[in-house]
């Protein structure tokens, strides 16, 4: 029964680090392909502030699942070592999120600002 549960619990961690790598490839993957197109058609810097925001929230996206991953995979049994690697984990990717986010936002200003009156 142990194996049972064990097995379970490692498919679901897999499952949502899974989920946050994919997450992470699609945006890249979207980001590249319409950088290039735009870059052929456009040559100007303001086209390229939309795609940096998108991939900025997928990225952000993609780091809270692989941070997920990381807290279940903690949360079995941890051990203080085990712990410790989350913590450090975890101020990690709340930073990378953190001046993700901010970066958006001030995109996002600079976007409206020059769209709007």
């Amino acid at each position: 029964m142990g194996d049972i549960l064990r097995d379970g619990y490692e498919f679901l961690v897999a499952t949502v680090e899974l989920a946050g790598a994919l997450i992470i490839f699609v945006g890249a993957a979207w980001a590249t392909a319409r950088f290039v197109v735009e870059g052929l058609r456009h040559r100007t810097a303001e086209v390229f502030t939309p795609i940096r925001l998108s991939l900025g929230r997928f990225l952000t996206l993609g780091l809270e699942f692989l941070l997920a991953a990381d807290i279940l995979r903690t949360a079995a049994s941890p051990t203080f070592t085990q712990i410790g690697q989350l913590a450090a984990i975890a101020a990690i990717r709340t930073a990378l999120n953190y001046f993700l986010r901010r970066e958006i936002r001030e995109e996002q200003r600079q976007v409206e600002g020059r769209d709007g009156p």
